[in-house]
This record gives structure tokens, C-alpha cells and sequence, in this order.
């Protein structure tokens, strides 16, 4: 058919926000935040839900990593109005593309620890690791943050599954983004492929190594 699917593929750390580290920013509750988001009247009705959905899963992880209810935590730097618009313009940007489906590969699980607002915390942090339940990982070398508990989410909403590329699926145009964090032994990008999906392919393929 015609419509568009998406293909991600995640190498490195794209942006810097996250449940407190990165940069600072106001602290907003879940329905501060979802109140933000109804209020732009200007966004098709499905993608001020898909993005109150993905502030609606963060929300969930960051109260089972505190032990508290969802409306009770409070976001720290993913509550800063450009973290929301990243979040909100991710959603939007698949709706104007047209995106009905989309598959991600499998997240980087890296070591280390990062500094946030509560002390030094293990990488994934607490939230990020519960939102990465049930997601494929792949060991990654680096020690450091390679997955945010926003990017976590994010793909917790909008992924159909996790992995290879689906059969037949057709690629006819390939977006790169590059991060500001520098890595010395690959670079920092996400890729996306958009194409589309040939209902009648139907030969198995072998991933060859």
C-alpha cells in the first residue's frame, strides 16, 4: 500500500533531558503538562493524545521509581517547555509525514552512572530502566547515558516492535540527526528511514553477520 512507515535506528545520546539532568528547567506535574498539551488547539486531536500518552507512561515509570502515584511526581528538566516540544514535535512530525507504523531497532544498554537531581545515579536510571522492560537491548561499551527516560518513552508509545526491519518494508528517503555529545569510537546519530510496506512479501530473509 501507500501509506508510510518509519525505521529507526538509535546510535549514541541525542539530547540532554531526562527525569533531573541536563539542563534546568521549571518543575511540572503530569497534569500541568497535559493541560499545555489540550490547550494547543492547533494540533490534530490523535497527536495531543499520542503525546499526553508518552508524558502518561513517563509519569507511571517515575512513580515506581519514587513510590509514589503518577499525579504525584514532578519533572524536572523533561518539564522545561522545550523538552515538551521536542517530545510534542516528535509526535507531530509523524503525523505530518504521514507515519501509520513504526519500528525501532533495539536500545543500547550501557554502564556507568549520571548525575541527577536526587545524587549519582546507575545508568539506565531507575525510570528509563523500567520503561526499557519488555524493549530488546544490545551490550554497548560506552559508560554513560544512551537512552533518556524521554527518549525511553517516546518509543514505549509510538514503536509497533523492536528489531530488524520488517519484511518487505521499502525504503524511499533516510533522515540522520546528529547529537552534541562526542564519542570516540562511533558517531553520535539517530537514523530514520521512512517507506512503505509490501503486503504480499512474503520470502524469509537470513541476517547475515
Amino acid at each position: 500500500h501507500g501509506h508510510g512507515h518509519g525505521h529507526g535506528h538509535g546510535h549514541g545520546h541525542g539530547h540532554g533531558h531526562g527525569h533531573g539532568h541536563g539542563h534546568g528547567g521549571p518543575d511540572r506535574g503530569l497534569d500541568d503538562i497535559v493541560c499545555m498539551i489540550q490547550a494547543a488547539t492547533e494540533l490534530a486531536p490523535e497527536v495531543r493524545q499520542q503525546a499526553i500518552k508518552v508524558f502518561e507512561v513517563l509519569a507511571e515509570a517515575e512513580a515506581s521509581a519514587h513510590g509514589c502515584s503518577p499525579t504525584q511526581v514532578h519533572f524536572h528538566e523533561v518539564g522545561a517547555v522545550d523538552s515538551i516540544v521536542d517530545t510534542v514535535g516528535t509526535v507531530l512530525a509523524l503525523n505530518l509525514l504521514g507515519i501509520r507504523k513504526v519500528y525501532a531497532s533495539a536500545l543500547p544498554l550501557s554502564t556507568g552512572s549520571v548525575n541527577c537531581q536526587h545524587g549519582v545515579m546507575p545508568v539506565p536510571a531507575p525510570a528509563t530502566m523500567a520503561l526499557m522492560c519488555g524493549i530488546p537491548t544490545f551490550s554497548c561499551s560506552i559508560r554513560g547515558e544512551m537512552v533518556t527516560p524521554t527518549g525511553a518513552a517516546l518509543l514505549k508509545v509510538i514503536a509497533e516492535s523492536f528489531g530488524a526491519p520488517p519484511n518487505g518494508f521499502t525504503c524511499s528517503v533516510v533522515g540522520t540527526g546528529a547529537g552534541t555529545k562526542e564519542f570516540h569510537d562511533r558517531p553520535n546519530i539517530v537514523r530514520a528511514m521512512v517507506g512503505e510496506m509490501c503486503s504480499s512479501f512474503s520470502v524469509s530473509y537470513t541476517h547475515l553477520t
